[in-house]
């Protein structure tokens, strides 16, 4: 069945009797050629890539709850590419040509929205660094344009400009970037993948690897054990838990990210907006509520709640940007479990186990990279050599001195 305007007519006019299920509910087959452990963005982008791209076959995808039930539907739903280290401003930028033709590959709508992020500046300090990373932008295609402030007043008039602590003198502004439905995307690449003969199965939760002589040989689960050739681990803020029970200590750490939800107001943001005096950031759903969220909770937690001294200081960031948030009311709020690794950047690479692969350590870039994380995690699992754009974002790099400490991708657990 193919999504189409004519199709939606069509189910208007006669009671919207023919629509089907987006995917068939599987039981687990004894053994598989691939497995992915994790059925959120990440994972079910990376079997659908697996399928679509690689032309692999017998592929599983496994769930410990439902489909999209971890950080894929809990965060703000901004997409950009707008980095400045050699090592993500090419991913990204190869994310964001993904997404712009997502719904047209997969044939379902997530609502991509390119209404454009704006990072605002407010020292000479920020400005130059902004001017650095617009001009790494341009470098790799991904564009950009350096407001000044009267330029902003004409966009957002609302933005405190004259009685801040930290007056705006200007803002990066990409206008490519925006945002998108975040269960859009994992019921978009669920449906697709599931057309392409992966099974999709839920409540199927990893309990560990077996393995012999060396070799991963298959997983076991709540469901009983289940054989594979390959395994690839995409569950974001459970990495470190599962990877443990593979013996292996990742060099991440857990932290509850909150995200919040205002009322319902008459369109006012122009797109996605950045604090560069804070760590807030926010844009407008389709509703009309207000999206944003700010720093993550500073002790380790596995727990999908946050608590309210980070509620205070996110509030307090948006107050002192935009004060007509005052005046809003919260309508709900939820928290999502970061993996954040030691700089800050993702880890995608083979592990020391034969047959065993890791993606993960995405810190507050996890959504906006799903499309490329996925196509590059598959092309690792097809091919076991780094996709060019993800070769930096190997397990080695901290051995090696070879970090990517990028500020904005969400840096080091221990300074925030």
């Amino acid at each position: 069945m193919r999504f189409s305007g004519f199709r939606v007519i069509k189910e208007a006019l006669t009671g919207h009797k023919g629509w089907g299920k987006l995917w068939r509910n599987c039981a687990p087959q004894p053994a598989y050629d691939f497995i992915i452990v994790g059925g959120g963005g990440h994972g079910l982008a990376t079997a659908y890539y697996l399928a679509k791209v690689f032309r692999k076959s017998r592929i599983a995808v496994l769930e410990k709850s439902w489909l999209g039930s971890g950080n894929i539907g809990r965060n703000t739903t901004i997409v950009r590419s707008n980095y400045l280290l050699p090592g993500n401003q090419p991913f990204y930028e190869f994310s964001m040509k993904l997404w712009e033709n997502m719904e047209q590959d997969l044939n379902f709508n997530a609502m991509m929205s390119q209404r454009s992020i704006i990072n605002l500046f407010h020292s000479d300090g920020q400005r130059d660094a902004y001017r650095r990373r617009g001009n790494a932008m341009h470098l790799s295609g991904a564009g950009g344009t350096l407001l000044s402030a009267g330029e902003l007043r004409e966009i957002a008039p609302f933005l405190n400009f004259d009685d801040a602590r930290f007056p705006i003198k200007g803002g990066l502004r990409q206008e490519r970037a925006g945002t998108a439905r975040h269960d859009g995307v994992a019921w978009g690449y669920a449906r697709a993948a599931d057309q392409l003969g992966v099974d999709l199965i839920q409540n199927c939760e990893v309990t560990g690897f077996r393995r012999e002589a060396g070799k991963v040989v298959g997983v076991e689960t709540s469901r009983g054990f289940i054989g594979a050739k390959k395994v690839g681990v995409a569950v974001a803020g459970s990495s470190s838990r599962v990877m443990a029970a593979a013996e292996m200590r990742l060099p991440m750490e857990s932290h509850v990210l909150q995200a919040f939800v205002s009322e319902g107001l008459k369109p006012t943001l122009p797109g996605v907006i950045t604090f560069g005096a804070g760590h807030f950031y926010v844009s407008q759903s389709d509703k009309g509520g207000l999206v944003f969220g700010g720093d993550i909770d500073g002790y380790n937690t596995y727990a999908q709640r946050g608590n309210l001294p980070v509620v205070e200081d996110v509030i307090e960031g948006g107050m002192a940007l935009m004060p007509m948030l005052g005046r809003a009311r919260l309508l709900r709020s939820w928290g999502g479990v970061m993996d954040m690794s030691m700089d800050g950047s993702p880890i995608i690479d083979k592990t020391g186990i034969e047959g065993l692969y890791f993606n993960g350590g995405w810190c507050y870039g996890g959504f906006k990279a799903t499309p490329a994380s996925g196509y590059v995690f598959a092309h690792l699992l097809a091919t076991d050599t780094p996709h060019e754009v993800a070769s930096a974002f190997r397990f080695d790099r901290f051995a090696r001195g070879y970090v990517i400490d990028e500020k904005g991708v969400g840096a080091q657990p221990n300074l925030h």
